[in-house]
């Protein structure tokens, strides 16, 4: 996967620091060192990221790989993760070329408790129940990262891009459908948007939403 966000860089010692809009450990399944590379200004460099604490990571670059960068002004990232590709442990009936269907509307759910946003925007997507989800993504309540999100998404086929935008509350036009992730405290509400409307787990079918609150979306091909 591929995360495209802006960051400020930062100056430590011999080296550049760029911090990480997002916990890592939520979208890839690694830790420790990480092996990375960032396209920045046009030019492809090689990375690594280093933790600080609970899935936070920072990027760490060479000084020689640095020469010339503006430091006083935000960078637009795309950061690209080594080995981060995300799929399903189990077989699937399902592929991109034969998904469980054709995502021309979506049908409203209500997660029936708090904390299954994730697994309910699947659903919703996929067009089937918040259970069946749960089981493909082995995972309960408040346990839905996005990387087990993008894994039921292979797992029914459901096609989407191999970058996550993280726009942090910058005004965005989004594509005509999306899983949008908002930040609530130490987690993430999920919730979907499609042809102009807004399908929330909590609060139901919505004509618009307040960007401020959006931290980032994953387009899906439709």
């Amino acid at each position: 996967m591929r995360y495209y966000f802006e960051s400020k860089i930062e100056k430590k010692e011999d080296a550049y620091w760029i911090s990480i809009p997002f916990n890592i450990w939520e979208v890839c399944k690694q830790r420790e060192v990480i092996q990375a590379d960032i396209l920045l200004d046009n030019k492809i460099i090689d990375c690594e990221l280093r933790p600080l604490e609970k899935g936070k990571y920072y990027i760490h670059v060479e000084e020689k790989d640095m020469v010339s960068v503006d430091l006083a002004q935000r960078h637009k990232i795309l950061l690209h993760v080594h080995g981060s590709l995300i799929r399903m442990d189990q077989n699937s009936p399902y592929s991109f070329e034969n998904p469980i269907r054709k995502i021309d509307g979506i049908n409203i759910i209500i997660q029936p408790e708090d904390g299954l946003c994730g697994q309910t925007c699947v659903a919703m997507l996929a067009g089937v129940t918040i259970a069946e989800v749960m089981t493909v993504m082995d995972c309960r309540e408040w346990q839905a990262t996005m990387g087990r999100v993008i894994s039921a998404l292979n797992y029914y086929g459901i096609d989407h891009t191999d970058i996550i935008n993280y726009t942090e509350g910058r005004d965005t036009v989004l594509p005509k459908c999306c899983i949008m992730m908002e930040k609530m405290g130490r987690f993430s509400h999920y919730l979907l948007h499609f042809d102009g409307k807004f399908y929330d787990p909590n609060l139901g079918v919505m004509d618009s939403y307040d960007m401020s609150k959006l931290l980032g979306y994953l387009e899906i091909k439709c």
